[in-house]
């Protein structure tokens, strides 16, 4: 495998010639059910062959050093066991302090350092969860070096608790258990409320899944993905005056609409009325795919978008733009965008004797509205995070 052994050389060059082992985490895709996650409905997520790698070595001291090819101008960044507080000035190495912090308060001893070599393949900023990818590559070295009595769920559980109360960001659950329990041609159905998952075949036979890139930076904690979520708490607050319900997720549509003067303000029926319908979709997302039915899934794909766009407001000129041309071309069955929007990345599920076609009508047509160009990656479903040989 080319990269273990580039990275052996790097790992050699930048740390000193040690033995390491070698650890992969995905990214992910999530294929339908945006911003449901926190509003205890159902995602349907899949981990992807771009993402992580790690080399890892013991130290004898209590010093932590880790070093990333991707930010090769910040050099080797260095911490103590002793001082595990978040800095600024630490970068990315924040994401390494937090699960070590997290595992060490939830009583799991790591008691020395170690040196820490990572080379992401998601491309930085595109919202295909580069985060949650090194959080769950730290968990599960970490519980290897160490010999940690943890299980996956609760490595997935701490990057959740890494990414709210270490970095600041209040997201879901969803990026890491995508990432932490993925499997190779299979998505993810989960109930956030619950945790309760099951995993569904994803045979999409001629067509694949096209993720395009906008190249729009997007920081989920400088977005206004908290305003959406106290958006949606505060809906749900009003309804619960009258319903006896814990989540938005818990609604069907028809009990939604009949409720809605509850709520009684537009921006935040729109709101709520997204999340109610993208968890109903999720839910036939899951069904026309047992079936193969991947038209149906498709138009679920663009309608997904629709609610995204007009009752969430969180796509902007350039998904939508990219979307929309996606859903012009030949070979097409549905295209939404993925993520939290407000940049980043949108899916098309793309017959694939198009792809080249696609990839340039799409192209011309983003670049002609938007001023810069967008790139595109074909995802493969890959396996969760795993320590490799």
């Amino acid at each position: 495998m080319e990269i273990k052994q580039a990275l052996n050389t790097k790992f050699a060059e930048i740390f000193g010639p040690k033995t390491t082992t070698h650890y992969f985490s995905p990214g992910r895709i999530n294929l339908i059910g945006e911003h449901t996650d926190y509003n205890g409905g159902h995602v349907f997520p899949a981990s992807i062959t771009y993402g992580t790698y790690g080399l890892a070595a013991p130290r004898e001291d209590n010093k932590v050093l880790v070093y990333s090819t991707n930010f090769d101008e910040i050099g080797v960044i260095t911490f103590t066991l002793d001082d595990l507080t978040f800095d600024k000035k630490d970068n990315w190495a924040n994401y390494v302090k937090g699960m070590v912090l997290k595992l060490k308060e939830a009583g799991h001893t790591i008691d020395h350092g170690f040196e820490l070599l990572v080379e992401g393949t998601i491309p930085n900023g595109a919202g295909l969860s580069s985060s949650a990818s090194l959080e769950l590559l730290v968990g599960v070295m970490l519980e290897d070096i160490f010999a940690l009595d943890t299980d996956r769920l609760e490595l997935v559980q701490t990057g959740k608790k890494v990414e709210n109360e270490f970095i600041g960001v209040n997201s879901g659950i969803m990026d890491q258990f995508a990432i932490g329990f993925g499997e190779v041609d299979k998505a993810i159905l989960l109930d956030t409320n619950t945790l309760k998952y099951e995993m569904v075949p994803v045979k999409l036979g001629d067509y694949a899944v096209v993720i395009m890139n906008t190249n729009k930076r997007r920081e989920l904690a400088d977005s206004k993905y908290n305003e959406r979520r106290s958006e949606c708490e505060e809906a749900l607050a009003r309804l619960q005056k009258k319903l006896d319900i814990q989540a938005l997720g818990e609604l069907d549509e028809a009990t939604f609409e009949a409720n809605t003067a509850l709520i009684g303000d537009d921006t935040l029926i729109r709101r709520a009325r997204h999340a109610v319908t993208e968890n109903q979709r999720t839910l036939i997302a899951k069904t026309e795919l047992e079936k193969g039915n991947l038209a149906a899934f498709g138009k679920l794909l663009n309608a997904s978008h629709h609610s995204l766009r007009y009752d969430y407001e969180v796509t902007g000129i350039e998904l939508d733009t990219l979307v929309d041309a996606a859903q012009k071309q030949d070979g097409v069955l549905g295209a939404r965008m993925t993520g939290a929007g407000f940049g980043g990345c949108a899916i098309a599920l793309v017959k694939e004797e198009t792809i080249p076609a696609f990839k340039n009508n799409v192209y011309d047509e983003y670049l002609n509205v938007v001023g810069y160009a967008p790139d595109f990656y074909v995802a493969h479903i890959g396996s969760g995070t795993t320590k490799i040989d």
